[in-house]
């Protein structure tokens, strides 16, 4: 969730009520964003 509210700046309150599978699923996109902005992302290190 940490690398979710980083990207998009998102509080928990708005990932709380999110299943897990949708989690992942914008877990993902925060993960190519920053990719894509030539950043190494901070799970990959």
């Amino acid at each position: 969730m940490a690398d979710i509210a980083m990207v998009f700046h998102w509080g928990p309150e708005s990932m709380a009520p999110m299943p897990l599978e949708e989690l992942m699923a914008w877990r993902e996109r925060a993960r190519q964003r920053v990719e894509a902005a030539g950043r190494r992302h901070p799970s990959h290190r």
